[in-house]
Parts: structure tokens; C-alpha cells; sequence
């Protein structure tokens, strides 16, 4: 869709349909649709179209940016079924004008995505054009620079995350590691500010990451360690994102059962992330350095597997007991922790589906956020806070280090307890942090809202690039910092 900025008021413009606001449920706004409110019955909550007129009322909560997000795909869900090509909106702002459009944008945007690349019948997508006027809805006053920035930020996040999304849905007959590979050379190809390395099993072998080669054994896709790089020149900082690429996840010799191995095409979501990530960042020309760090294989079973009771020597000369297959994200991540390290990162930043345990925790659509260092993590809560994604923080104890002691090696990849399995993850994982990084390292586990099997709120069946806007916020609130 494109979004035009217009010097004239609403009534001005020229469009198929109008949006029209209603806030706090106060239909007195406008004082002349009295009569056809009362003969839709409508009480200033959802939307409610008046075809005769060419407008669409919709209810705005508040000026919270979720809430405007909201209210934008709620309009696109109604406008989406009519033939309608244009339409215009009055400026819809909270308290920053940036932010505000941006959510703007992300509302339509976010509202239209659909993954329909198998379906045989495609629908069209008619509206194209959102033309939107400088008349705010309680008067303020903004700069329209401001507001040209908010549009290009929200098509760029909004790009990113579906671009994300896109990775994540695709289906495990094509989706392997060395596709995985082939999107990060083209996502450098087609940004000249964006390199990108791929480096095959030898290069494992070489670089001893055992737990990440014994995850890999029974697949007939060979795995890849993916390397994408941003430098801007004067950069501030070096900032290392490591996702958990799984293109598919049969549990390994600990198979899953059938209904648990459905959506595992989904495990790659955390190395979607990071891709979405770089990608938004070389766009938004953030002034860091930033890598993206992919661990791309297939966890599947055969004669070479690997088994409950190996044990692993790790990149980090860790030894690691095998106790469930199942947990084979951690071993995948032990490895690439280690090669990202290697890149004296001012914050390390890794993202997976990696617990079953973070979902019943915190439900379908929030993510986890663990780390040793409290204040990085609030830092992070807080300025997460406008993305429109969910975050919680989980704390770390450190009695639940008991659970992963191995009796023959140096860790376990499993918990002796079925309780707090999503701390015991990132416990596991932090054991592979270098003592010069564990207050700069943060893991976000995403296993919640990667992947939803119903609609909700403006996201879609499927995929919802969990991990790009959180981070992405992060990093734009450090930016501003800089200046």
C-alpha cells in the first residue's frame, strides 16, 4: 500500500471511503449521524459502516499505539471486503508522532498480510492508496517531517516482520538450511550495506561445534552456520543477534508426538527474526554494527542420530549430557553463542522457540526475556513496550542450576523436573556465556507468539515475526540515546 501525506483536511481529499474515529465510546462527535447510529444500533464500540456516505466508524480506545494499530486493522479488515481502492484518514497521534504513524502504518499493513503462496485461488487486494490529512483528531500540532518519518519507519518494520513471517510459514519440503542460506545471499544481494557468509559442516568440524553437528546427523540437508553483517561507518556499538534456525523439528530419537511435530516448520522463527532484524536496521540506518548469527538444520531421526545418553564436547569445551533429543535448540545455540562471542559483542542477543515451558508460563502471544543482568533486561521490557509485541521478564534462580547438573558430564540439555523448564533453558544456555559478556547477553524465548494457529489481534494464522519489533525498538531507543 502506499501512504501519502496530504496538505489538505479530510473533507478535501479525494478517496473511496473515509475513516471516521470514535473515541471513548462518545458518539457526539458527530452530533449529525445521531439517526443512523441509532438504526445500526451502534454504540461506539467495533466499527460500523455507513455505505451511503462512503465511511467506516471506528471505535479507538485510546491513543495507545497498540490501540491505534488496532483501530487501523480493524478499518483495513471491513475495507478489504469492498471495492475499495483509496481511502482517508484523519492523523491519528499519542505521544510521539513518529511512533504514532509508525503504528499507523503497521495497523494496514499487518492487517493485509496473508501467506497464500499454496492456495490456488489467491484473493486480490484492492485498497492501495491511504491518503492522510494534517486534521488531528484533538488538534495538536506536529511537524509533518515527523510524520513522513513515522510512514517510512512503519513500512520498513512493517517489511521486515513480514518478511519474517514469510520464512517462518514456508513448508518443510523446501524450507531446508540450504534455503535458509540462499534467502540471507539474497537478502545481501538486494542491500549493498548488508554481507553475508555461509559456512558449511566442514567449517563445524573445523570450529569443533559438536553439539551443533550431533543435532544435524540424521538429516539428509546438510547443516549451515549463516553470518550477515551490517557496518555503518562511526558505528556506536557492536550489537550480535543469534537465532535458532530449525527448519524442521521431529523431535529427534525422543520423537514428538504427532499433534506436538505439527507447526514444527516453525522452529526457525528465531533465525527469521535476526534476518528481519538486519534487514530493518540496514534500512533504518541505525548507527551499530550488527550481525545476525543463523544456526540452519533439521532435527530428524535414522541410524545416525543422535541418542539420549551421548554426550557432546561444545565449541566452548563444555561437555554436554544428552538426556532428550527434543532439546536440541540449546545444543544448536551452545555453538553459535560461542562463534558470536568471538565477535566481542556490546550486546548479545539470541532469539528461539526454544520451550514448550515459556508457552505455559506466559501463554500464545508473550515472549520471555532472561539474562543475568536485571537492569538490561528492564531497559530492554521498557523500551519494548511500543513495538506491539509482549514481552515478560523471567528471572533467573539460581537454586534451578541443580537441575541441569549432569552426573558424567559437565550439563545436561534437560531439567531433572518438569517445573521451571523455561529458566533451565536459559540456564543452560547462559553456562556457554563468557564471564565478559553475561552482562550483555539477553535470551529471548519466542516460542509463544512465533506461531498461532487461529488470528489474533491484527496478526494472522501463522507466523508473527515475533522477536523483530521488540528488538527493533531496543535498538532505535539506544539510537536515540546516542544523539
Amino acid at each position: 500500500m502506499n501512504y501519502e501525506f496530504c496538505s489538505k483536511n479530510t473533507k478535501e481529499l479525494e478517496a473511496d471511503f473515509e475513516l471516521c474515529f470514535v473515541q471513548d465510546k462518545k458518539l457526539s462527535t458527530y452530533k449529525g449521524d445521531k439517526g443512523f447510529f441509532e438504526l445500526m444500533n451502534y454504540k461506539g464500540e467495533g466499527t460500523c459502516l455507513d455505505a451511503s456516505k462512503k465511511r467506516l466508524f471506528i471505535e479507538l480506545k485510546s491513543l495507545a499505539y497498540e490501540d491505534i494499530r488496532l483501530a487501523f486493522a480493524n478499518a483495513y479488515k471491513v475495507l478489504s471486503k469492498l471495492n475499495v481502492k483509496s481511502v482517508k484518514t484523519p492523523s491519528v497521534i499519542g505521544d510521539c508522532v513518529v511512533t504514532s504513524f509508525c503504528a499507523l502504518v503497521q495497523g494496514f499493513e499487518f492487517a493485509a498480510y496473508e501467506f497464500d503462496q499454496y492456495k490456488g485461488e489467491k484473493k486480490p487486494k484492492k485498497l492501495a492508496k491511504i491518503l492522510i490529512s494534517p486534521q488531528e483528531l484533538n488538534g495538536k500540532k506536529f511537524s509533518i517531517s515527523d510524520a513522513n518519518l513515522g510512514l517510512k519507519t512503519g513500512q520498513i518494520i512493517s517489511n521486515a516482520t513480514n518478511f519474517a513471517k514469510n520464512i517462518v510459514n514456508e513448508i518443510p519440503n523446501t524450507y531446508t538450511p540450504l534455503k535458509m542460506a540462499e534467502d540471507a545471499l539474497n537478502l545481501a544481494k538486494a542491500d549493498k550495506n548488508i554481507k553475508c557468509k555461509v559456512y558449511d559442516e566442514r567449517f563445524l568440524e573445523k570450529e569443533k561445534m559438536n553439539a551443533f553437528l550431533a543435532v544435524n546427523r540424521a538429516s539428509q540437508h546438510p547443516p549451515r552456520l549463516i553470518h550477515l553483517s551490517y557496518k555503518p561507518k562511526n558505528s556506536k556499538q557492536c550489537v550480535v543477534f543469534v537465532g535458532k534456525g530449525l527448519t524442521y523439528d521431529s523431535g529427534g530419537l525422543s520423537l514428538k508426538p504427532a499433534d506436538y511435530m505439527l507447526t514444527m516448520k516453525a522452529d526457525k522463527s528465531g533465525a527469521a527474526a535476526a534476518m528481519g532484524i538486519i534487514k530493518a536496521a540496514s534500512e533504518l540506518e541505525l548507527p551499530f554494527e550488527i550481525h545476525s548469527i543463523l544456526g540452519a538444520t533439521e532435527n530428524m531421526i535414522g541410524g545416525n542420530a543422535f541418542k539420549p545418553d551421548d554426550v557432546l564436547i561444545s565449541r566452548e569445551g563444555v561437555s554436554i549430557e544428552v538426556r532428550n533429543t527434543d532439546a536440541e535448540g540449546r545444543l544448536v545455540l551452545a555453538d553459535c553463542l560461542s562463534y558470536a562471542q568471538d565477535l566481542k559483542p556490546d550486546l548479545l542477543i539470541d532469539m528461539a522457540t526454544l520451550t514448550g515451558a515459556c508457552v505455559v508460563g506466559l501463554g500464545e502471544y508473550t515472549s520471555g526475556i532472561m539474562g543475568v543482568n536485571e537492569s538490561l533486561q528492564n531497559d530492554f521490557y521498557e523500551a519494548s513496550k511500543t513495538s506491539g509485541e509482549y514481552g515478560c521478564i523471567l528471572h533467573f534462580n539460581p537454586y534451578l542450576k541443580e537441575l541441569i547438573k549432569s552426573n558424567i558430564a559437565d550439563l545436561s540439555n534437560t531439567g531433572s523436573s518438569r517445573y521451571g523448564g523455561a529458566l533451565t533453558a536459559g540456564l543452560f544456555l547462559e553456562r556457554f556465556i563468557r564471564k565478559e559478556f553475561k552482562d550483555k547477553w539477553l535470551h529471548l524465548d519466542i516460542a509463544g507468539p512465533a506461531y498461532v494457529e487461529k488470528p489474533w489481534g491484527y496478526t494472522s494464522f501463522g507466523a508473527s515475526g515475533a522477536g523483530v519489533r521488540l528488538c527493533l525498538a531496543y535498538l532505535m531507543s539506544l539510537a536515540r540515546k546516542e544523539k
